[in-house]
């Protein structure tokens, strides 16, 4: 059986009675995200004792009658109480009648790397791709068994940073507002798309309302008193997520997001988190980011996309081309843009 819920107390209670789950499941986290007319919503699958709820942002496809479903910015993807009894056809089923009723032309999540599980729960279900590495840091180990695992110029980036800095966590609105300004710079240096930036009032909500175990660290330059750099972490259970940063373009070469790293990963050994999860390179490659999050750990785990066509034949129609038959197989390989309609015209 399916349902759906759109509203904070049904969402979580679901989410909260299966136990393993990540902020990125959340309601409060799907609210932050959604804009306009998107319709965040929790599809919940029961077949006797068994439970998996998945997570969505419904959008309305402009100028047709048609949406699609994608999952937030992060890692979400289904969470489940397996009971004794599952039936995979029957969820494949089931899901699929659901979304086909309700218009839905494709599906995308990205998937959880510390969630087990979430490959086989989708199985038969469209592309489940393999998108990048991330990397982890191993809080169950001692602090000094994780510095020993540390790149050694790595080490002496952070001694540095530590004689020429200080750490600070962020209490005031206004220590909000300088990390914004600082994010979004860092977003204009890279050339990020529009998706990645976010107006001041989402950190303010995300960090100021206690709907998550957030921490906004900043780095204090000692000689200037300036605040040059900032990161959000993000603990849910026993997960710490790195989940945005930015530092002022002077004082790059200082390296303060090493030094925010790497407080962190001390305060979290000694808060009895078990990952610390610093994320991957950008678009699926091990690129100069990458690089930098390796040099603190080579405790990989693979981060998979899961991709559903659920109308092919409008699918087609909003595609300009032919529907790629591999989509119907449930196999690991580079993703590209998904879905194609969107990749060729932005503003549908």
């Amino acid at each position: 059986m399916i349902e759906t819920f759109t509203d904070k107390k049904g969402w979580n209670q679901v989410i909260e009675s299966i136990g393993k789950f990540d902020f990125y499941h959340t309601y409060e986290y799907h609210r932050l995200l959604a804009k306009n007319n998107d319709i965040p919503a929790l599809i919940k699958y029961t077949e006797g004792d068994t439970l998996i709820a998945l997570p969505l942002i419904f959008r309305k496809i402009s100028g047709t009658d048609y949406y699609d479903a994608t999952s937030v910015y992060g890692y979400a993807g289904p969470i489940e109480k397996r009971g004794s009894y599952f039936e995979q056809s029957a969820f494949k089923n089931e899901l699929h009648q659901f979304l086909f009723k309700h218009k839905v032309i494709s599906v995308f999540s990205r998937l959880h790397p510390y969630i087990d599980g979430q490959s086989h729960t989708l199985k038969d279900l469209g592309e489940i791709c393999f998108h990048n590495l991330v990397v982890n840091i191993d809080l169950t180990q001692t602090l000094d068994e994780q510095r020993s695992r540390f790149n050694k110029r790595l080490k002496t980036y952070i001694n540095k940073a530590r004689r020429e800095c200080g750490v600070i966590e962020a209490t005031t609105t206004q220590h909000i507002r300088e990390f914004a300004a600082m994010y979004n710079e860092n977003m204009l240096r890279v050339g990020a798309e529009k998706t990645y930036f976010f107006d001041e009032q989402y950190f303010i909500d995300l960090l100021k309302k206690g709907k998550f175990n957030t921490q906004l660290l900043l780095v204090v330059h000692n000689e200037t008193e300036e605040i040059i750099s900032g990161a959000i972490f993000v603990k849910t259970q026993n997960v710490v997520q790195y989940h945005l940063s930015g530092s002022k373009t002077d004082y790059l070469h200082l390296n303060p997001l090493k030094l925010l790293i790497d407080e962190m990963r001390i305060i979290a050994t000694q808060q009895g988190y078990t990952y610390f999860n610093l994320g991957g390179g950008k678009s699926g490659s091990e690129d100069s980011l990458f690089y930098f999050k390796s040099s603190f750990s080579k405790d990989f785990r693979p981060f998979y996309l899961w991709k559903y066509v659920v109308n092919k034949e409008v699918y087609e129609q909003l595609s300009n081309k032919s529907f790629d038959s591999t989509l119907k197989t449930n196999v690991f390989k580079t993703c590209d843009y998904f879905p194609a309609y969107r990749s060729m015209a932005r503003t549908l």
